[in-house]
């Protein structure tokens, strides 16, 4: 009962998200309260819904202080003379720009966190997109397939995995290095493939005119500009950055601080400050109550138990004998399977089932976590409903969830195969 609720859950709410019947935030509190009212819980619901909000609320936090940070950052016109450089450095090529779109995903991801990634990556560049007119679409793609494929022994979903077997990360992490150089290699030309496209979908000549013409800007805008604080904005995004890398502090607080002095250096007066908090207010109000929304969806299906029934069931109906397979299967299932299993409930209750029925088999339990790394919220995290990182790509680049996972789904899959495919011609595991 309660695997078929969970499995019924999940559908209604990625189709109502996919085919556009009606937007996520709906979708996932109406899917959440149906959940726990027809499974029986009745008001208990509501302590479900919590706890899953309470498990969010960083990131919220963290999303809606960025947003403002950021934001703050753009009207005192930091990232005017970055995206001048930048230009200069690329040229007005698009391929240039898409592949330098997923070296910089990639050098920051180097943290670890794809929360981070985005909120750094997405902002700084989406203002170029738009001033040569390339395709938001591309830009949530490279930048997930970098953070999706670049797994390092301190991702979430090594120490998941880690964790849930009870092994050291280095023991899952070392046999994957080839395979990820693989990974980042189809992104490599995924990211030349798209550049290409935009290429050809833009006209050269009037793409140059409008990156040699000079940017006009508003009145409003101009006087928002704060050029000669141009370096010390630039130092406190710096170290607002160098400060979520090394990770000594929340990054929640971290933007809270950030967005603060922002404010104050920027536009010193109450009334300043309080227009430009107004000014951001309805994009991080609106991505912040998705991403609540979210936390109270999962927050269901978890203390429902729905989730683990449905993770349970799936492994009571495999075929007989099919344990010694299980590696290979896993890894070309994986990234349809973070579409249904948000990170914990997989990695602490799917995978060490499959684990135990491969190791009776025979077979050593962290070939298991390695297909599972290869694309179960590796290559899938920044698309499934069922994680915000999802949510913040799609708010961060301006694009409605629906369309950013039409878009990205099939290269993160094909990532995911391609790295499949490398884990058994490396011999991480056979067929």
């Amino acid at each position: 009962m309660l695997a078929l609720l969970g499995a019924g859950g999940i559908a209604v709410l990625v189709s109502a998200i996919l085919f556009n019947r009606c937007s996520p935030l709906v979708a996932l509190v109406l899917v959440a309260l149906a959940v726990g009212l027809v499974g029986g819980f009745g008001l208990q619901t509501g302590d479900f819904i919590v706890a899953g909000i309470a498990k969010i609320a960083p990131m919220a936090a963290m999303f809606v202080f960025a947003i403002l940070f950021f934001g703050v950052m753009t009207d005192a016109g930091l990232l005017d003379p970055i995206i001048g450089r930048v230009l200069r450095l690329v040229g007005d090529h698009p391929t240039r720009i898409v592949l330098a779109s997923a070296a910089l995903a990639l050098l920051v991801h180097l943290d670890g966190s794809g929360a981070v990634c985005f909120l750094v990556v997405i902002p700084a560049l989406a203002p170029l997109y738009d001033r040569l007119g390339l395709d938001k679409r591309v830009l949530a793609c490279v930048v997930s397939m970098a953070a999706g494929v670049n797994f390092l022994p301190w991702t979430g979903p090594m120490i998941r995995a880690a964790a849930a077997l009870d092994m050291p990360v280095m023991e899952i992490f070392r046999p994957m290095l080839a395979v990820q150089a693989v990974g980042l290699t189809f992104v490599v030309a995924a990211a030349w493939w798209l550049g290409r496209r935009e290429t050809r979908r833009i006209c050269v000549q009037a793409l140059t005119q409008t990156v040699s013409a000079p940017v006009e800007i508003s009145v409003t805008d101009a006087a928002l500009r704060r050029p000669r604080l141009f370096w010390v904005n630039l130092i406190l995004t710096l170290a607002v950055m160098a400060t979520l890398i090394i990770d000594v502090a929340p990054a929640a607080a971290v933007f809270m601080a950030g967005a603060a002095a922002a404010l104050l250096i920027n536009y010193p007066k109450a009334e300043d400050q309080q227009q430009r908090i107004n000014a951001h207010a309805r994009s991080a109000l609106m991505m912040a109550a998705i991403l609540l929304a979210a936390g109270a969806f999962t927050g269901v299906l978890n203390g429902a138990g729905a989730l683990k029934a449905l993770a349970h069931a799936a492994v009571e109906h495999a075929p007989e004998g099919a344990g010694r397979h299980i590696p290979f299967v896993l890894s070309l299932i994986a990234m349809p399977l973070s579409m249904i299993f948000d990170p914990d409930s997989f990695y602490f209750g799917v995978m060490p089932v499959l684990a135990e029925m491969h190791g009776r088999m025979g077979g050593a339990s962290v070939q298991v976590a390695q297909a599972a790394l290869v694309g179960q919220m590796t290559a899938g995290f920044p698309v499934s409903p069922l994680t915000p990182a999802t949510f913040l790509v799609a708010g961060l680049s301006g694009l409605d969830l629906a369309t950013h996972q039409k878009f990205t789904f099939p290269f993160l899959y094909a990532a995911s195969l391609c790295m499949a495919l490398a884990c058994v011609l490396f011999g991480v595991f056979s067929i």
